[in-house]
């Protein structure tokens, strides 16, 4: 357990995500995701910022995306060394000053020191931005005043515009980042923002089978602010196939570390999946074969009898996993952001939609269920 005292760290503020094109964005996120575009930069802060920002809420989930209007602005930087994705992460503390004393104190790097601003609705935003081991991300605390104001120069829409959150998102479950070494991250993590080890698993395809000549393996390390509850999953490539693992290509696709995926909560995933892929959003796909072994692996876990039918989880390919009788979690994951909008440059940052029947875990189970239902595919083929 962690004996660092914590930054008084309430929320996951919001996510900033540095884009292209916005208003491609913009169509995906009010017209397919059904978030609300609530406001935006106001012009004075266009001018001085040269760049475009719109905020979009869900639920308590909030993104702000940004497109450069120059080549001097923070979006036109982050573009000009990584595809579209998350540049910056905004976390809401009850005080600025002490959380930027002890960040002080323990060795952060600083962007600036703790700024005031006033807000369109009278009150004021009490912020300041340091590095981290995350990247090119940033981390941004903010204290609100008497405000509603998501960053500085916001302004609100006199009504929110496009979507109305008819699929039921409700807040950020947890944020996942790949690394190429995440060790100097978890101590970062431990020794400067106050964080403790939360879970972890570590998985390679040739536990199933030794002999086979490619494969891919990470391992994954969950920390927590216990205060927030707010976690971080974070994921590195596991030997042999180093070059093969999913974690080293995301690292190739971003030009570097970074935030693979947010996981977004739901209350009924069934309703909210079937609703976004009548709006034409696309899923990572699942074999059947994960859902023919579904009843016993259900049953080796522990977990049991579950209240969803299985035929429609199959329907939907919706994956579940849990530790425990009666305790589960059911997960799906958005195709990544570069093979929704058939762009390179979209990124590889996607979203996960979960929804936790008291399972607190993160799918460990779902990696091996997963390349155990593709072997059977394969030898049902003839193909190994």
């Amino acid at each position: 357990m962690s004996t660092v005292e914590p930054l008084g760290i309430l929320a996951v503020h919001s996510l900033h995500y540095y884009v292209r094109d916005l208003d491609r964005m913009r169509t995906f996120l009010t017209e397919r995701m059904d978030f609300a575009e609530v406001g935006g930069s106001s012009k004075a802060m266009e001018a001085r910022g040269d760049q475009r920002s719109a905020v979009f809420e869900a639920g308590d989930i909030r993104i702000v995306v940004s497109a450069p209007l120059s080549e001097r602005c923070r979006a036109a930087r982050w573009l000009r060394k990584h595809p579209e994705g998350v540049g910056t992460i905004n976390f809401e503390v009850r005080d600025a000053d002490k959380a930027f004393s002890l960040l002080d104190s323990r060795g952060g790097t600083f962007l600036h020191d703790v700024e005031e601003h006033p807000t369109f609705d009278g009150g004021s935003l009490r912020f300041f931005s340091i590095t981290t081991p995350f990247g090119d991300t940033t981390f941004r605390f903010l204290q609100r005043q008497g405000t509603e104001a998501p960053y500085p120069g916001y302004e609100p829409y006199p009504e929110p515009r496009g979507g109305q959150n008819k699929f039921g998102f409700d807040r950020i479950d947890h944020i996942t980042s790949n690394f190429q070494t995440m060790r100097p991250m978890l101590l970062w993590m431990e020794h400067v923002m106050g964080f403790e080890v939360y879970w972890d698993v570590a998985f390679h395809t040739i536990d199933v089978d030794p002999d086979q000549q490619s494969g891919s393996g990470l391992k994954s390390v969950v920390v927590w602010d216990p205060g927030s509850q707010v976690k971080f999953a974070n994921n590195e490539p596991a030997r042999p196939f180093f070059k093969q693992s999913q974690i080293n290509l995301f690292h190739e696709d971003l030009r570097g570390e970074g935030v693979q995926h947010a996981a977004l909560t739901v209350a009924n995933i069934q309703q909210t999946v079937r609703g976004l892929r009548g709006m034409g959003v696309e899923f990572m796909p699942t074999p059947g074969t994960y859902y023919d072994m579904l009843p016993e692996r259900l049953e080796r876990l522990g977990i049991g009898a579950i209240n969803e039918d299985l035929d429609e989880l199959r329907e939907l390919q919706i994956l579940v996993d849990g530790e425990e009788k009666g305790k589960y979690m059911l997960q799906i994951f958005l195709k990544e952001q570069a093979g929704l909008f058939d762009d390179p440059e979209a990124g590889p940052f996607f979203i996960e939609i979960i929804e936790r029947k008291g399972d607190k875990g993160f799918g460990a189970g779902n990696f091996r269920a997963l390349f155990e239902s593709i072997e059977r595919k394969q030898r049902e083929d003839g193909r190994i």
